[in-house]
C-alpha cells in the first residue's frame, strides 16, 4: 500500500507530537524544605519504612518527656555542675535494615541534649571507640555493666539506651507498621533507671 504526500505528513505530525508529549513527562529533580518552591515536600509518606519526619517526631516525643520529668529538673537542672552523659547505640530490634536511619536518631538525640545546656554529652567519636572496645555493635545483646564500665572511663553519670520495634500487619494490600521507640536513662553509679519512655509512630499503605 503506497502512503500519499499527505499521509506522510500526517504520519511525522504524529510522531513528533508524541516525542513531544514524552519529553514533556520527563522526570525532573525538585528542591524541597523551608524557603523553596516545596515547602511541604518531605511531609507525605513514600513507604512503611521510617524517614525523618518518622525519627524526628519518635525523639522530640521522647525527650519532650524527659525534659519535663521529675529526673530532669531534680538530678539534672539542679545539680552543681551539669553532668556528664553518654549515648548508647540504639537498639534495631525491627527485622527491616536501618543503618542510615540509626545514625540519624541519634545525631537528633546528641544534638537536643547538647542544645538543651543542661548537661555534657560525650562526643560521637570516643562512643564509637567505647562501643568498638565492648564489641557492642554487632551484638544483639546489651550489657548493662559493660556501658557502665565504660561510661564511668569517660566520667558520665548517666548514659541513655533504648530500641526500637515495630510490629507488621497486613490485609489484602493494605499494610500497617506500628513503630515504638523505648528510651531510658540509667545512673551509671547505682545502675538506677532514672527515666523512661517510649514513643509510637503508625505508617500503613492504602489501596
Amino acid at each position: 500500500m503506497r502512503t500519499t504526500p499527505m499521509i506522510r505528513s500526517l504520519l511525522s505530525l504524529v510522531l513528533l507530537a508524541g516525542l513531544v508529549g514524552a519529553a514533556g513527562c520527563k522526570p525532573k529533580a525538585v528542591r524541597g524544605g523551608a524557603g523553596t518552591e516545596n515547602p511541604n515536600l518531605d511531609d507525605g509518606a513514600m513507604s512503611t519504612t521510617l524517614d525523618r519526619v518518622d525519627i524526628n517526631y519518635l525523639v522530640d516525643e521522647n525527650l519532650a518527656a524527659m525534659f519535663a520529668s521529675p529526673f530532669w529538673a531534680r538530678d539534672v537542672q539542679s545539680a552543681p555542675e551539669a553532668p556528664v552523659v553518654a549515648i548508647w547505640p540504639i537498639k534495631n530490634a525491627t527485622d527491616q535494615h536501618l543503618d542510615d536511619q540509626m545514625l540519624m536518631l541519634l545525631s537528633s538525640i546528641e544534638t537536643q541534649m547538647i542544645n538543651s545546656g543542661a548537661v555534657n554529652v560525650v562526643s560521637r567519636e570516643r562512643q564509637a571507640e567505647m562501643v568498638s572496645e565492648a564489641e557492642m555493635q554487632n551484638s544483639d545483646f546489651f550489657d548493662p555493666a559493660t556501658a557502665a564500665r565504660l561510661g564511668a572511663q569517660v566520667g558520665a553519670k548517666y548514659y541513655v539506651t533504648g530500641k526500637i520495634t515495630s510490629h507488621d500487619e497486613r490485609f489484602d494490600k493494605e499494610r500497617r507498621v506500628q513503630y515504638s521507640l523505648f528510651l531510658q536513662v540509667i545512673e551509671i553509679e547505682t545502675s538506677m533507671i532514672k527515666f523512661q519512655h517510649t514513643s509510637e509512630r503508625s505508617k500503613a499503605i492504602v489501596r
